[in-house]
């Protein structure tokens, strides 16, 4: 595969991590004469209370729970970021077993039957199981670790979409989130929260009304790290509560821009940036279809 030559085209991505800690506190004393005929009173230092040191990778506990309102089209109006999601630099939950060893590994493989269980994959789909691969492949979590992450994506693509994931991984580029979008993500009301990495979902192209087959549909697209990276048509902004990462001036762990390199990585196995399209701009989008 062509992973050296990817990876020098990259452009090496630095992960900064800010971490917070509360100051000491100082004890107060004070000390009794001793003098005769005088009873000495020693009062225990006063003791400052403990500091905590926030944790920028901890998962809100909201995460994921807190429903949107809809409107009369049926999707949710964007809302401000939350601050704990700005920066957003959470922790990985592992759904495999991360590399021991810390470094990139990959499988290209038929899709297994429990893992076409879990997906959205049916016969109505306009692909059959047999045109899909199931690929692992290690990556960079905000957290400064490596993952094991898993998608389904068409099998012609395979090896390629493979070769641009390693650029990444050497480029130590960080994703939160990789695993199988369900059949329960899609149906689930809006929360404007998720951030997870994925290819092949069987679903039309986003937006109201509208019924043809999206390229994930067909393995031939990858959304990474939708949350730094938003959709955009119109007043429809998903996710919802990404509105922070709007503004793209304001670079963030985790975007993407035209020229680094993730956009890079793609661009030389043939995969398009939707970040450069107009009308929607998709920021997260690569695609083979647009090639």
């Amino acid at each position: 595969m062509r992973v050296r030559r990817l990876a020098a085209a990259v452009a090496v991505l630095t992960l900064s991590v800010a971490a917070c800690s509360g100051g000491d506190g100082v004890a107060d004393r004070s000390d009794a004469a001793d003098r005769p005929g005088t009873t000495t009173t020693t009062t225990a230092p006063a003791t400052a209370p403990p500091t905590t040191a926030l944790d920028p990778f901890a998962r809100p506990a909201w995460l994921g729970t807190r429903l949107l309102p809809l409107r009369d089209d049926g999707t949710a109006a964007p809302q401000p970021t939350p601050p704990e999601l700005d920066p957003r630099q959470l922790a990985t939950v592992d759904v495999l077993a991360p590399p021991a060893d810390g470094a990139f590994h990959s499988t290209i493989a038929p899709v297994p039957p429990d893992v076409a269980a879990r997906s959205t994959w049916q016969a109505a789909c306009p692909v059959t199981l047999t045109q899909l691969s199931y690929v692992t492949l290690s990556f960079w979590g905000f957290d400064g670790r490596a993952h094991t992450g898993e998608l389904m994506v068409d099998a012609t693509e395979a090896e390629r979409f493979v070769e641009a994931f390693h650029a990444l991984f050497d480029a130590r580029y960080p994703i939160e989130e990789m695993r199988i979008t369900t059949q329960a993500d899609l149906d689930a009301p809006p929360t404007g929260d998720g951030n997870n990495t994925s290819a092949f979902a069987c679903r039309p192209i986003a937006g109201p009304g509208r019924t043809s087959w999206s390229s994930h549909a067909y393995g031939r697209a990858v959304d990474i790290n939708p949350f730094m990276n938003p959709y955009i048509r119109g007043d429809l902004v998903l996710p919802e509560l990404s509105s922070s990462y709007l503004d793209r001036t304001n670079v963030r762990p985790g975007m993407l821009a035209n020229g680094d390199g993730v956009v890079t990585a793609f661009g030389t196995i043939g995969w398009a940036w939707g970040g450069l399209w107009t009308h929607p701009t998709d920021y997260m989008h690569f695609s083979a279809d647009d090639r």
